[in-house]
């Protein structure tokens, strides 16, 4: 009887101590990425995991940190114009985006999704890809403690370092380099826009050899970056 107690006892505080240490580190986390510019991401380990398990390879990320000032201006607005044209105004969640992809795929059209980059910020360097319940209310959590925590100019900053844009290829300097053989900060509108383009697939579409798909795709998020006003329109979120 005296063990069957203990043992409940050390259940109740298992069950305490388990989400409070999660919430006490994820929160860390967080904070201590607003200053410090991340090694890596999940989705980069993860990657390279996948690539000793599957490939038996020593697979190669080509990840190379820039900040933000050492990146054109051209790139952040194309991300936003292609991704998330709110990202000024919402606090990590576009409910409005949210309820036309809701009805877009109820009405049996193309599938869309309506996360935010901060969203998307969460998930690829903290979680995983999928679609489970859990992984979903994992990511609001980030998003939230994100969207506290950092100032839209980080979030962007880490976010065009650490998306990634050609198969292994992370951040706006290497995918610059990869495919344009320039530094980031040398981009200009087309080539930016174009980076934007494969974003929905980075492993099926090619920045450096773009297809008919990321050819429109490039076309119409330049007609939407001057649409917003081109860089300007980050300047009162996110001035330099």
């Amino acid at each position: 009887m005296a063990k069957s107690t203990r043992a409940k006892k050390w259940l109740k505080r298992l069950f305490v101590w388990l989400p409070l240490g999660f919430c006490l580190i994820s929160i860390g986390q967080v904070l201590l990425l607003r200053w410090v510019d991340p090694p890596a991401s999940s989705f980069m380990a993860i990657r390279q995991v996948s690539g000793w398990l599957d490939d038996g390879i020593d697979y190669r990320i080509d990840y190379r940190w820039r900040d933000l000032t050492a990146v054109s201006a051209q790139l952040p607005i194309a991300v936003v114009a292609s991704e998330d044209q709110r990202f000024p105004h919402h606090h990590g969640f576009d409910f409005e985006s949210m309820q036309k992809a809701f009805q877009s795929n109820r009405n049996g059209r193309k599938v869309r999704g309506g996360s935010t980059i901060s969203q998307q910020l969460a998930k690829n360097l903290f979680l995983w890809s999928g679609r489970s319940y859990v992984r979903k209310a994992l990511e609001a959590w980030y998003t939230v403690w994100i969207e506290m925590l950092w100032p839209k100019r980080r979030i962007l900053e880490v976010y065009v370092n650490v998306v990634e844009f050609g198969d292994g290829v992370y951040g706006a300097e290497a995918a610059s380099r990869r495919f344009f053989g320039k530094p980031a900060k040398s981009l200009n509108r087309t080539q930016a826009a174009r980076l934007a383009a494969v974003l929905p697939n980075p492993k099926r579409y090619s920045a450096a050899d773009p297809g008919p798909y990321v050819q429109r795709r490039t076309r119409a998020i330049e007609r939407q970056i001057r649409r917003l006003g081109g860089p300007g329109y980050l300047d009162a979120c996110c001035a330099r």
